[in-house]
């Protein structure tokens, strides 16, 4: 299976949402979300961990397609945010009580929507806020951490107030299901400046990332939407799903973190 750069990460996202792929960039978060979603649900049953803690990341950073007139162009970070409020919408619909923190909400109609959506289901969103005190108050009442706030376009510094965040949700204590990448990893050197977020499990989306490689905890492929014609293309050789399920497990380098389903 091939691991990708950030710049054939990229690449295959624009195929994708091109005129050959075809797919709508919602289709492809809902897909996305669905298959975090299902991962965390795989690892961490809903009557031991039931209260999970969404935390999306900036919301026109968190986007990586602008609309610029009729063309969808690459811009940057990726879609973390939507996945997260994706995920969790069906985390709530799986049975589990999700509570998302957003504290840069994105201003793009897609994201509008898709928290209406969430609201809609009754899922409490934090207020937006830089202040960090919200955060360890639902941390405090949270058994499972879902992690969307960076992607595979994450560059450093970070910035406020999510310097603070990252700190805080390794100290806390809490499992940590990440989303194609944990925040603050490199997408192809890992974490190597050591800011990153300890994650426990990780869900790669499309294929998994180069920095993935040092990923140690239970590791998911999500995102069952990848045509034969682009997994041919760009040689991803990715492995069969199971059934109807919309994640595999991937071979870890480390089983020391495994948990019991």
């Amino acid at each position: 299976m091939r691991y990708l750069t950030a710049r054939i990460a990229q690449q295959i996202d624009e195929e994708l949402m091109s005129a050959v792929g075809a797919f709508s960039l919602d289709q492809l978060m809902e897909l996305a979300g669905l298959a975090c979603a299902q991962a965390l649900a795989t690892v961490y049953r809903k009557d031991t961990h039931s209260r999970v803690l969404v935390c999306c990341g900036p919301g026109n950073q968190g986007l990586f397609f602008a609309l610029l007139s009729e063309r969808v162009l690459l811009t940057g970070p990726d879609v973390q945010g939507g996945d997260g409020l994706v995920a969790a919408r069906h985390l709530g619909m799986f049975g589990y009580r999700p509570i998302v923190y957003m504290p840069k909400p994105g201003s793009k109609d897609i994201y509008k929507h898709l928290q209406t959506q969430c609201e809609n289901m009754g899922i409490t969103i934090i207020p937006p806020s830089n202040d960090l005190g919200p955060l360890v108050e639902a941390l405090s009442n949270s058994d499972v951490v879902l992690d969307a706030i960076f992607g595979f376009s994450f560059l450093p510094p970070i910035r406020a107030p999510f310097d603070g965040v990252l700190p805080i949700l390794n100290d806390a204590g809490v499992p940590i299901v990440s989303v194609d990448i944990p925040s603050g990893w490199n997408v192809e050197k890992g974490n190597d400046l050591g800011v990153g977020l300890k994650s426990d499990v990780l869900v790669s989306l499309t294929a998994p990332k180069e920095g993935a490689k040092d990923f140690i905890g239970t590791h998911f492929l999500g995102g069952r939407f990848v045509p034969k014609s682009i997994a041919e293309k760009f040689q991803l050789d990715l492995p069969a799903y199971p059934d109807f399920q919309q994640i595999v497990e991937l071979e870890s380098q480390s089983k020391s973190n495994r948990h019991q389903y």
